[in-house]
């Protein structure tokens, strides 16, 4: 096979941070060709230096693309090559249509006037090239992101692309629309088309990936062919360490009674119908508790109603913290009471992005950085470094905007930012998710640390093994309803499922 791209030496520095040093990156015709490492590693920043995101000049080294080396000035000079990235944030335009947005910048005009038609008529051929079905006319709001990525990839194939950067793609879908993506990189594999895919999830890579280039702190370490890729080859290259143990050691040190829900019932915000029904669970001093659940079971929308009634139309229920009632009914009381959220969404909802580590870190608890109505400065420099030590958020320095932080690193930064509120309860939801194996370690010992300072810990994970590995319990819910309770003894994959299907088959009988 003929190599399509090669870069050579590319070294890419920030202010304080030496994002790339000597990376090397050969890619051949019509391959797929996965990037993985850690969140932090260099990945985005490597792709970005070949998109011409940072255009030529601002990086060291050689780019060569089809036998020639090339210097793109922008990201419009590398789609005129061929070579279009589609980032991990999907830049279309919501209101605007499937048409509008695929060829937008790239229009298809007649005398300067636009061609709706032929415009029209080439968004179909492009739709049912990626398997959608959907009009030309449709505002891209009303898909959903499974159906936005494949319109964006709809968008590449229309600037006659000839290599497919895909920057963890599948990063916000669910598992249905992530299988349709892999299954089109495939298919557009067999039509001559090299992709690039970053991505940590490690099953995705096996199943689509013919090399995998592994990259940490900024450096090539190994480029391995499909039959040299097992998941502890890759996890050691990516982390630079064996991880016999996924998940770290723990010795519980279980106490009294902490938290205990009861009778919890919640109304869909906007339409008569209950999502959550008569739940009732506890947490112990210095226990971690899973829920477990399918996608829809209700557990976001359960944590969510607790924290200050931050979801539906609460109805009935009392939750105690503490041995006292505990008012949950405003965010504010909530956390007065000792509880703490930590969003799923931790972009949408958990941080401002474009603010500093500091303002991220101590805004759920201004009064803690305040003398009398003003807000010290100082004080607050001091909180955001002292956590920045603490749980290892790698950043040249507090006073850096979170987005410019990995996720694994803006996810300490949630953390940071409720610990601050000194909670003895945290609620988090769904922790690890689009982080990698490294950083997720260094989360579960975050929780280990927290559980043995005695607080609780709830924690709703999607996966399975995770639940299983790091819980002391696990409650299992099923259509808005807590189904079932596993000690860490009796829990596994098939009692969770086992607990689901058979709540299932009671409701369906009791519907007949």
């Amino acid at each position: 096979m003929t190599a399509i791209l090669e870069m050579r030496g590319i070294g890419k520095s920030f202010p304080g941070v030496r994002a790339l040093d000597r990376v090397d990156l050969k890619v051949e015709q019509g391959e797929i060709h996965a990037i993985c490492g850690e969140n932090g590693a260099g990945k985005s920043t490597l792709m970005k230096v070949l998109s011409g995101v940072y255009p030529h000049g601002t990086y060291e080294g050689d780019i060569v693309f089809e036998g020639e080396t090339v210097a793109f000035r922008d990201i419009r000079d590398s789609e005129t090559h061929g070579i279009i990235i589609i980032h991990q944030e999907l830049a279309l335009v919501p209101l605007l249509s499937i048409a509008e947005n695929i060829f937008l910048g790239n229009e298809v005009a007649t005398r300067g006037v636009i061609n709706w038609p032929l415009a029209f008529s080439r968004t179909g051929e492009l739709l049912r090239k990626v398997g959608l079905d959907e009009a030309p006319a449709t505002p891209v709001e009303k898909l959903g992101v499974g159906k936005q990525q494949l319109v964006e990839i709809a968008k590449a194939l229309a600037k006659d692309v000839k290599l497919l950067i895909l920057d963890e793609p599948t990063a916000a879908l669910q598992e249905n629309d992530s299988q349709k993506l892999l299954d089109l990189m495939l298919e557009l594999k067999a039509q001559g088309v090299t992709s690039i895919i970053i991505s940590h999830k490690l099953n995705e890579i096996r199943r689509v990936a013919d090399r995998v280039t592994v990259i940490r702190d900024g450096s090539t370490v190994s480029t391995l062919d499909r039959d040299e890729v097992t998941e502890e080859r890759i996890i050691r290259d990516m982390v630079g360490r064996d991880m016999e143990h996924r998940y770290p050691h723990r010795d519980p040190q279980i106490g009294e009674m902490l938290m205990e829900v009861r009778g919890w019932n919640v109304g869909h915000p906007d339409q008569p119908r209950q999502m959550i029904r008569d739940a009732a669970f506890n947490v112990r001093r210095g226990e971690i508790v899973g829920i477990a659940g399918l996608m829809g079971s209700g557990r976001t929308e359960l944590a969510m109603s607790l924290f200050g009634r931050s979801y539906g139309r609460f109805l009935s229920g009392e939750a105690t913290i503490d041995g006292r009632t505990a008012d949950l009914s405003t965010v504010s009381r909530a956390i007065d009471a000792g509880l703490a959220y930590v969003t799923e969404d931790r972009k949408a909802l958990g941080l401002i992005l474009d603010e500093p580590i500091t303002r991220n870190v101590t805004l759920a608890n201004l009064a803690g950085i305040a003398s009398g109505w003003v807000l010290g400065k100082g004080r607050e420099h001091s909180v955001a470094e002292n956590y920045r030590k603490a749980l290892k958020i790698r950043t040249p320095g507090v006073h850096q905007r979170v987005v410019n932080l990995s996720g694994g690193n803006q996810q300490k930064v949630v953390l940071s930012k409720w610990l601050f509120t000194n909670p003895q309860v945290l609620i988090l939801d769904e922790p690890t998710r689009g982080i990698d194996v490294g950083a997720k370690y260094e989360i579960y010992a975050i929780m280990n640390d927290l559980a043995a300072q005695g607080r609780g810990i709830v924690m709703i994970s999607s996966e399975m093994p995770e639940l299983l590995g790091m819980c002391d319990r696990i409650f299992v819910m099923n259509e808005g309803r807590i189904v079932g309770e596993l000690s860490r003894e009796k829990a596994s994959q098939e009692a969770i499922m086992g607990l689901i299907v058979r709540d299932g088959q009671q409701n369906g009988e009791k519907a007949a």
